[in-house]
């Protein structure tokens, strides 16, 4: 017997839809890999979630092939949807169903796996994420993936470079943002922008969390739960656009967060355990 899917329907029909889907992407200039990624692949997702589908190709490839097969939806060009990490893609709908395809540029994703290897990542700004993504979201996407159509090497393990490293870099930002938001905003009430910078402080926190724990992420939705920083929430509700409870407000964030961290990681850590500021003394 088989299972409800989305909107009802057989766990059956879709993969079928899901399969065929895969193989006119495969099929196309330069394509040669497609994947399952996302919520779907993580076994995470609920009936509405959208199918997230990753075509890595090698050299150029035109996202007009992708166009030209007629699925209703929107394909844009390379480089649309950021011009880094997150290169373009296509948003489409098919027999009823919300299908997302990412462009990943093999060359691109086996050079940050390189750069993770040794430690190494840079954090870009993109719509949505509160504290950017880091450019290892690539091998994230790799690891959790389910290779549908071709062959990919997969990781198999998180980068013990990238756990040693990752932690301090996202920290030392979280502190500066807490800072920031303690000394130019809490003194004057700014109650938006001050919780607005603990938001962020807290995203960046949770990337090193789950960067010291080794866990994948690739997007923001269970970020702070999967960190252990939900409890961000009852700090953030008290906030009032009056100074004192501002800063008492970042105080309190703050302290949360390096809690959390610090039971991540080694309570010994350079750049964490023993980080301070003016701020906050």
């Amino acid at each position: 017997m088989s299972t409800p899917g989305l909107n009802g329907e057989p766990s059956a029909r879709q993969d079928a839809l899901i399969d065929r889907v895969a193989e006119r992407l495969f099929a196309l200039p330069a394509v040669e890999a497609v994947t399952l990624g996302g919520s779907r692949a993580q076994g995470t997702h609920r009936l509405d979630s959208d199918w997230d589908l990753g075509i890595y190709y090698r050299g150029a490839f035109d996202p007009r092939s992708l166009r030209d097969i007629g699925w209703p939806g929107e394909v844009s060009d390379i480089g649309a949807w950021g011009g880094g990490v997150f290169n373009g893609g296509a948003r489409l709908h098919i027999d009823g169903r919300r299908i997302d395809v990412h462009y990943r540029d093999l060359d691109a994703v086996e050079h940050e796996r390189s750069e993770a290897a040794h430690g190494r990542f840079r954090i870009e700004p993109l719509l949505f994420h509160l504290a950017g993504i880091p450019s290892y979201l690539l091998i994230a996407e790799l690891a959790i993936s389910t290779v549908l159509r071709g062959t990919l090497d997969q990781p198999r393990a998180y980068p013990a470079a990238l756990r040693a490293s990752a932690p301090k870099i996202w920290w030392e930002n979280a502190e500066l943002v807490f800072s920031y938001a303690r000394a130019n905003h809490a003194p004057y009430g700014r109650l938006t922008q001050c919780v607005g910078l603990v938001a962020q402080a807290a995203s960046q926190t949770a990337h090193a969390v789950l960067a010291a724990r080794g866990e994948w992420i690739t997007n923001d939705k269970t970020l702070l739960t999967r960190a252990g920083l939900a409890e961000i929430d009852q700090v953030t509700a008290t906030a009032q656009p009056e100074p004192n409870n501002l800063r008492l407000v970042v105080s309190q964030a703050r302290w949360l967060c390096k809690k959390t961290l610090l039971a991540a990681t080694d309570s010994g850590a350079p750049g964490i355990a023993g980080s301070q500021n003016r701020a906050f003394g």
